[in-house]
């Protein structure tokens, strides 16, 4: 079984060790319906290396996501990539230490909260739906003092 991110600690060299490759982007595990879907497969070239009671994952990560934007709800192209990775993980036990969902996390985490056309990096374009949907800029009239008991009393009323 292929599992390069799981790292036995009682056989890393002290200088370290070095990881490249990529994985499919079954690897992010999102749901069919996620609007967010990988289309390209992990590419990784880390540098793991014990640090006392740390372990330290330095190095290049990259993937590629289809998005929907949030204006539009067409889908999009943005590419992640981490040219200067780093994470710092906490040593419980000197046993094996999965990194999958650090890995994971960190670059899913780097994804727009929002997304939108214009913030694709693969293939830039104007989102189609900008200038469609304006904030309304008028505002309610102020309830005028003798126009009656307001909304206010109303409430008060029922109780």
């Amino acid at each position: 079984m292929h599992r390069p991110f799981f790292i036995d600690l009682r056989s890393l060299p002290e200088c370290g060790k070095d990881l490249a490759g990529q994985e499919l982007p079954a690897f992010f595990a999102l749901d069919p319906k996620d609007p967010i879907q990988a289309t390209s497969p992990l590419q990784y070239d880390l540098h793991i290396e014990r640090d006392g009671s740390d372990l330290l994952v330095t190095g290049r990560l990259e993937a590629n996501f289809s998005l929907e934007c949030g204006a539009c709800l067409e889908r999009f192209d943005y590419r992640v990539e981490l040219e200067h990775y780093a994470s710092e993980l906490e040593i419980a036990k000197d046993d094996t230490i999965n990194l999958t969902d650090t890995i994971r996390e960190d670059i899913l985490l780097t994804l727009p909260s929002y997304p939108r056309c214009e913030a694709g990096n693969v293939q830039p374009r104007q989102c189609p739906a900008e200038g469609r949907f304006e904030p309304v800029l008028e505002t309610a009239p102020d309830e005028s003092q003798t126009a009656g008991p307001g909304v206010w009393e109303a409430l008060n009323k029922l109780n």
